[in-house]
């Protein structure tokens, strides 16, 4: 490249007073790793920044470059067509192509060597490399994170239960008032019941005779089989006694709810939390448990 005194204008229309030769940043690579060699303008040292392709950005280099070299109070990467490259860019991406180090006013003109392409088997040897790494880590880290997340797990079920316990409370003092009600029409019902049987047999035996009482009681049976057909028709449901007591139970116990403003969709949403929770605490501590004395696994049960 040439040294060009004069002024080179990016399209971010930043001005630069010297084009540098590209000798002046060299790439090279060690190890698999791009080691960038810069001179220091304040220190006029040279100075290897060893970066990691895949997870060093542009921003965290040049904020390196800065904190080696206190003097530096500008430092930004543009691409060769003027266009800055953004912080958040990955280094992997800037080496693809050539670019341009600005420092301070002096923009340094950088051509990435090109990197030889690995062989397909020397490619597979690296991904098995890199799957054995990562089982390693898996396999050193699992056990901490795994008690990480169960902590946040039961800091998660000690808030849903917090939160449970003031309508639990509510919805106890409801269930009481709806099964009360529901109790009393049963019993009613049955007092019915007994009055009819003893007001029919009254009539048979003491006023009128059973030539006369037959229609009538006929057409209280028919009657009845009306009422239990027009149940059907209401409800969709035959009518069989723990069904019909359980649906004039949940009658009473959503108009109570409704009077005492009981929240019954927020309530179920978060009792499927908790049991969702308490579902994922007990999957998270069950292998656990294969490396757990025990004496400790009987203390967390």
């Amino acid at each position: 490249m040439w040294r060009h005194a004069g002024a080179w204008r990016g399209r971010e229309g930043a001005p630069y007073s010297t084009l540098v030769p590209s000798d002046e940043v060299t790439i090279n690579y060690r190890h698999g790793l791009p080691v960038i060699t810069l001179t220091l303008p304040t220190r006029s040292e040279r100075c290897r920044f060893t970066v990691k392709p895949m997870v060093t950005t542009v921003g965290t280099f040049l904020q390196d470059v800065q904190r080696e070299d206190k003097g530096i109070e500008r430092a930004e990467v543009f691409a060769t067509d003027g266009s800055k490259v953004s912080d958040a860019t990955l280094m992997e991406v800037l080496l693809m192509n050539d670019f341009k180090l600005v420092i301070n006013n002096t923009a340094y003109s950088v051509s990435p060597p090109v990197k030889d392409k690995l062989s397909s088997e020397h490619a597979t040897e690296m991904e098995d490399i890199k799957s054995l790494v990562h089982r390693l880590f898996v396999a050193l880290h699992l056990e901490d994170h795994q008690i990480r997340k169960e902590k946040e797990l039961l800091q998660k079920l000690d808030h849903l239960k917090e939160e449970l316990l003031p309508l639990e409370q509510m919805k106890a003092r409801i269930t009481d008032s709806a099964d009360a009600k529901t109790s009393r029409l049963l019993w009613v019902g049955l007092a019915l019941m007994s009055t009819q049987g003893g007001a029919l047999a009254w009539l048979t035996w003491w006023v009128y005779s059973w030539d006369i009482m037959e229609p009538v009681t006929y057409f209280i049976t028919y009657g009845s089989a009306m009422a239990f057909y027009a149940y059907f028709v209401l409800t969709k449901q035959d009518y069989i006694y723990p069904d019909a007591k359980d649906r004039q139970f949940l009658h009473y116990f959503y108009r109570k709810s409704k009077t005492q403003h009981f929240n019954v969709e927020r309530y179920n949403k978060l009792k499927e939390d908790l049991a969702e929770a308490e579902e994922s605490l007990r999957r998270l501590r069950q292998p656990l448990h294969l490396r757990l004395p025990i004496q400790e696994i009987n203390d967390k049960d």
